[in-house]
């Protein structure tokens, strides 16, 4: 199986995002997204900056995909999404609707996690516009992966989001902004003040949420490391690691460790989680939406794969 490296979610310098992915280019990850998939108000890299960054993680032997955003709210939003359509170097992750038009019948693509694949023919008909790989939504259980699986069409690969917070909800709102009573478009570029979000807490003071300019994460750090075992087993082809603005490197080589037997998942669980963003109530990481359970929950994995 291989590791893939998802889009940069939040807002940093752009120093500090140049010298993240040249940290990056040294590890065992097998491919990378780049891109700006949460906000447009995010100069600190353009286009050309992004490609940049591209070719260094290309020299290092890395697989680059250009990410489209995820919600298109102008003509200059479509004029950027049109732009990574047309490149013709990168691979490119499809986010909405509008860039599987742009790319359909063009070249081959990934689906996002964002475009909501639920069933074999919602699958059939993305792999028929040109999807190489899809990305299975963040909610989907490992049983309904077992049914995709099984009837996924021929040469299609499949990614799992394996680690990082969830990116649970879009919107045309900036709670960022609204959290310093700025409108959205004079929001100072809050965001660049949390560099993992900015957490919500409910009135008893317990981690709810997590804000993220216009995106909505979950508080704990979804993580399915110990559950391995089914991954391989349901013949998932590449795992995605979510950026976090700690750790990322050590989060990389665990999975690494992991996938060439070197930790058991069990082992690597517990080395994981000291590397994880802190959490107030104690407990940083979850997986119900793996199990079909609430997504908040953390369920101990029983190394089992329906028929």
């Amino acid at each position: 199986m291989k590791l893939s490296l998802g889009p940069l979610q939040y807002y940093w310098p752009r120093s500090t995002v140049f010298d993240f992915y040249e940290a990056m280019a040294a590890t065992a990850v097998d491919t990378v997204y780049l891109g700006e998939v949460t906000c447009s108000r995010r100069h600190e890299l353009r286009l050309s900056a992004w490609l940049d960054v591209a070719r260094l993680l290309q020299d290092a032997g890395k697989t680059v995909v250009l990410s489209t955003m995820v919600l298109l709210e102008s003509g200059s939003d479509v004029g950027a999404m049109q732009k990574i359509a047309a490149n013709e170097d990168f691979l490119v992750e499809a986010n909405d609707m509008g860039a599987v038009g742009a790319l359909a019948g063009r070249k081959p693509f990934v689906a996002g996690p964002h475009l909501n694949i639920y069933n074999a023919p919602s699958l059939h008909w993305m792999a028929g516009q040109g999807a190489a790989r899809w990305v299975a939504p963040l909610e989907m259980k490992r049983d309904d992966l077992a049914l995709l699986q099984r009837e996924r069409p021929a040469g299609l690969q499949t990614e799992v989001f394996v680690h990082g917070r969830l990116p649970l909800a879009f919107s045309a709102r900036c709670f960022t902004a609204r959290h310093r009573n700025l409108p959205k478009d004079d929001c100072r570029f809050s965001c660049l003040d949390h560099p993992d979000g900015l957490m919500l807490q409910t009135r008893e003071q317990a981690d709810f949420l997590v804000l993220n300019g216009i995106q909505t994460q979950s508080a704990r750090v979804h993580s399915l490391i110990d559950a391995w075992h089914d991954l391989t087993a349901l013949g998932v082809d590449v795992a995605r690691i979510s950026p976090q603005a700690q750790h990322t490197a050590e989060v990389v080589a665990l999975y690494d460790a992991l996938r060439r037997g070197a930790l058991t998942p069990a082992a690597a669980r517990n080395a994981l989680r000291p590397l994880l963003p802190a959490a107030g109530d104690g407990q940083p990481d979850c997986n119900g939406y793996w199990h079909g359970r609430p997504g908040l929950d953390r369920v101990e994995p029983r190394h089992t794969v329906p028929a």
